[in-house]
C-alpha cells in the first residue's frame, strides 16, 4: 500500500517546510527567502515572467540553477537592453549552454521586453500594477492543507494570462501565470504546518 506523500517535511535544521522544497538546498533557500514573498517593480517582475516562460515544460529547479547565467545572458533582465537584442544576439544565446536554448522562448523574451518597454516608458510601474491587479488577497481563501488544495490554474491566473496575451506577451499561459503568482507573492500557497504559513 502506497503511503501518501508528505505535505510538510521537518528539515535537519528543525524547521517545517512545504515538502516540495525538502530535497534540494537551493530549493530550500528559494522556499524560505523568495517563494510567496511579495515581489514588486517592473524589472523584477519582467525577470520573473521571463524565467517562468523558460520554465514551461521543465522543472523550476532547472531554471533556478541557471538563474545567474540567465541574468548574465539577458543583461540582468534590464527591459530596455533586452528589447534591443537582435537576431545575432538570438544566435549567440542559442550557443549559451548556461541557459535553456529554445529559440522560441528566447525570441519571446525579447519581444515581451519590447511590449513591456512600451507599457512602462511613459508610466513607470504600469507592468507591476497590471500584474498585481490580479493578485489574490491574503486570507481570502483557506490555506492549503494538502497538495490537492493547490490548483495549477485559477480564474485569476486565467484572466491574467488573457490580459497579457491581449497586449502581445507570449509564453504566459494560465499555468505559467499561476506559477508567477505563487512565486511573486500574488497568492500564498505555503501549506498548513509550513513555517512560512505562520
Amino acid at each position: 500500500m502506497n503511503q501518501p506523500r508528505p505535505v510538510v517535511v521537518l528539515g535537519d535544521d528543525g524547521i517545517s517546510r512545504c515538502a516540495w522544497s525538502a530535497g534540494d538546498e537551493e530549493y530550500r533557500r528559494y522556499h524560505d527567502e523568495e517563494w510567496g514573498v511579495e515581489l514588486r517593480g517592473d524589472r523584477p517582475l519582467f525577470e520573473k515572467v521571463s524565467l517562468e516562460g523558460f520554465q514551461a515544460g521543465l522543472s523550476w529547479i532547472a531554471i533556478l540553477r541557471r538563474r545567474d547565467t540567465f541574468r548574465a545572458a539577458f543583461h540582468d533582465f534590464d527591459i530596455d537592453l533586452v528589447a534591443a537584442l537582435t537576431e545575432p544576439d538570438v544566435d549567440r544565446l542559442m550557443l549559451d549552454g548556461g541557459i535553456i536554448r529554445n529559440r522560441a522562448k528566447i525570441e519571446a523574451t525579447i519581444a515581451n521586453a519590447g511590449i513591456v518597454r512600451q507599457l512602462v516608458q511613459d508610466d513607470p510601474g504600469a507592468f507591476d500594477r497590471l500584474l498585481w491587479g490580479f493578485a489574490t488577497p491574503r486570507g481570502s481563501r483557506p490555506r492549503p492543507v494538502n497538495f490537492g488544495d493547490i490548483p495549477a490554474v485559477t480564474a485569476e491566473s486565467t484572466a491574467l494570462s488573457r490580459e497579457l496575451r491581449a497586449i502581445g506577451l507570449r509564453f504566459v499561459g494560465p499555468t505559467t501565470t499561476y506559477a508567477l503568482m505563487q512565486s511573486s507573492g500574488m497568492v500564498d500557497d505555503h501549506v498548513e504546518g509550513c513555517w512560512r504559513a505562520a
